[in-house]
């Protein structure tokens, strides 16, 4: 969903999407692509596009329409996929060390999660029988 209020505010300011883009710490087609609707705007995004622009969140807010993605190929879903370069990422502003570093913490954590049933197998007292 396109961000009318936002792409109008800005235009009536006279300010450029890469006069945004470089506020928000981000590159003009990142920024282009979140006006279009395309990238979701975060909420601390939406907060840093108030205070440039010189507005109420309010005046330029709109609601994110929900996008479902299901991409069985992209490391993130599939441990055993290959990603690539492991730098590619369908989310657009999520850096790709961050998604490896993510990985290697789900593998320890369904690591642990086997430790911790075979512990639990190992402990669990028999039943009582009724005398």
């Amino acid at each position: 969903m396109q961000k009318e209020k936002l792409r109008f505010i800005r235009k009536q300011k006279g300010y450029t999407q890469q006069q945004v883009a470089d506020f928000i710490a981000t590159d003009v087609s990142n920024y282009s692509r979140k006006e279009s609707g395309d990238v979701r705007i975060i909420p601390d995004e939406w907060e840093k596009i108030a205070r440039f622009l010189d507005v109420p969140l309010e005046e330029i807010y709109e609601e994110e329409e929900p996008k479902v993605v299901v991409n069985n190929d992209h490391p993130v879903f599939n441990d055993s996929s290959s990603g690539g370069n492991g730098s590619f990422n369908q989310f657009n502003n999520i850096p790709g060390s961050i998604i490896e570093n993510l990985q290697g913490y789900i593998a320890l954590l369904k690591e642990e999660n086997e430790k911790l049933k075979e512990e639990l197998k190992g402990s669990q007292i028999p039943s009582r029988t009724k005398k």
